[in-house]
């Protein structure tokens, strides 16, 4: 017999199998041999009391033996000699595409900018140490897109949008550990990001897909209304009536190339703001109301949203036990983001604090019509790195001193590998967001004492949150509203926020083409 509880236990419960196989012989009344296996569904952390407590769905089998299910991937078939799907970019939206096309019986011919994971990790070296920044190679492109090197989050409130469980399950069968099914929060982490996207891309080729890296995309082939194909640098054509656009929320060439087509795009607001770094032993005291943490807790996480003003103020892509990251894609100017490893073991948590921003907020830039968000992004990202001292040395202040308007007489250590420098942050944001920040971290700490501290170290400036334009797409056929076989994609295109979402997004596309084309294909 199989039977399933949601329960609520003790962190010291929840992390050992024999506690917790105790546990629920007593709450159920069960003899010591009739529960044979107790399989966790389903686990989340409840941290609003004293105590902090995890809830768990649990399947016992009880007088029934636990067989348990392989994740094994769906079955592809070689599609070499199938119609061929252009996608450009290699991002989560671009590489779950792929996977769905092979699995459709279309050929996928991935068009990737940067390199593969592995050789992205120099020009990576060569941000954080030499303040070089390679255009096309980056914690932003290369193979994976901006998912590979910062952080691998998986929670997405998008469900309505599309198969969750599918993008779980295919990261779990090409190497993701099995418990991102179970976590209410799910985490892979940097670290092993690189070698499931490298196991994606084998299976692409393995099957008749192609993927041709240091390859950036100058032109689109179009007659007046449909496409037929892409140039790349080097003057390669590549042919297709279906083009997948899936270039990831900082492909301004990409952005600059359809406004100069006259395709159409739209201006989308984002939010600007900063990251801030915390001792992860101080948000685990707020988070756990502990002095320290214990052994069953992992590093605690935060999220919080305000009002300050007219304008909210909210937290953004928070990594316990993380890193600071270099993320420009372009010399001459500076932005943060951050990133975990699968343990989140160092000792800080960072966050961006992001400020929502409105139509109106980018009137000064209104002479570039749908490409003013990014102008307005792009001058925020060019005075820090003028202010940081020309190189990606970033700006920073200390928390307090930041609400207080003073220069930081000295910075702490943090995690941001090019270094910091002493800068009231008011010379580099505009005056609105920075108004806006300073009320929302007074209000962040009413419900998270402590907080406001200066042992927090503000980092300017947090400016990719999401893409600064939309393109948009018939809501039926998902095909460009002027372009047809044009699909844009994913974060980049306006329709994606975070990995899960953006796979989702290219799942989604992927899956049109097929019920538009509906080829035959020979194995």
């Amino acid at each position: 017999m199989q039977k399933e509880l949601q329960i609520r236990v003790l962190p010291e419960v929840a992390g050992e199998a024999q506690k917790l196989h105790q546990y629920l012989i007593q709450k159920e009344g069960l003899a010591e041999d009739d529960l044979r296996h107790v399989e966790v569904l389903r686990r989340s952390i409840d941290a609003r009391a004293r105590q902090a407590y995890y809830n768990l769905k649990v399947r016992l089998y009880i007088g029934e033996d636990y067989e348990p299910e392989e994740i094994t991937l769906p079955y592809y078939p070689n599609v070499s000699n199938a119609e061929e799907v252009i996608i450009i970019g290699a991002g989560p939206a671009g590489l779950f595409a792929a996977l769905e096309l092979l699995e459709q019986g279309l050929k996928p011919v991935i068009i990737e900018r940067g390199k593969n994971a592995k050789d992205r990790i120099q020009d990576l070296k060569g941000i954080n140490v030499k303040h070089e920044v390679n255009e096309d190679s980056n914690y932003c492109f290369g193979e994976g897109g901006a998912g590979t090197y910062s952080d691998g989050k998986l929670y997405t409130r998008s469900k309505k949008r599309g198969d969750v469980q599918k993008v779980l399950e295919l990261l779990v069968g090409f190497g993701a550990v099995k418990n991102i099914l179970v976590e209410a929060h799910p985490h892979i982490g940097t670290n092993k990001l690189p070698k499931i996207i490298a196991n994606m891309r084998e299976c692409i080729l393995q099957h008749g897909g192609e993927i041709h890296f240091n390859t950036r995309v100058t032109d689109l082939i179009t007659d007046s209304s449909s496409i037929k194909g892409v140039v790349a640098q080097d003057s390669t054509t590549f042919k297709a009536s279906s083009v997948i656009l899936a270039t990831g929320h900082s492909a301004r060439d990409i952005f600059e190339l359809l406004h100069r087509k006259g395709i159409e795009i739209e201006l989308k607001p984002l939010a600007v703001g900063v990251r801030v770094e915390h001792p992860q032993a101080l948000i685990d005291s707020i988070q756990y109301n502990c002095e320290t943490r214990g052994d069953y807790l992992p590093p605690a996480a935060y999220t919080i949203a305000k009002q300050a003003g007219d304008r909210g103020v909210y937290s953004f892509c928070m990594c316990p036990g993380g890193v600071i990251a270099p993320c420009a894609t372009s010399p001459g100017e500076i932005v943060t983001n951050g990133w975990s490893s699968s343990r989140r073991a160092r000792g800080t948590a960072n966050s961006g604090i992001v400020v929502e921003l409105k139509p109106e907020d980018f009137k000064p830039f209104e002479k570039y019509g749908s490409l003013a968000a990014m102008e307005f992004q792009k001058s925020i990202e060019q005075k820090a790195w003028a202010e940081g001292g020309k190189t990606q040395t970033a700006p920073a202040q200390r928390l307090k001193d930041f609400v207080e308007g003073k220069v930081s007489a000295d910075l702490p250590n943090t995690s941001y590998a090019p270094g910091i420098t002493s800068v009231e942050l008011g010379s580099v944001l505009p005056d609105f967001i920075h108004k806006s920040l300073k009320r929302g971290f007074i209000e962040f700490n009413k419900s998270m004492r402590g907080y406001l501290t200066n042992d927090a170290v503000v980092h300017a400036p947090e400016t990719r949150t999401s893409s600064p334009v939309k393109i948009p797409r018939d809501p039926e056929t998902l095909e460009h509203v002027q372009i047809k076989g044009l699909y844009p994609c994913g974060e980049g295109a306006g329709y994606a926020g975070g990995i899960v979402s953006a796979a989702m997004d290219g799942m989604k596309c992927a899956k049109r083409i097929r019920l538009k084309t509906k080829p035959p294909y020979k194995e």
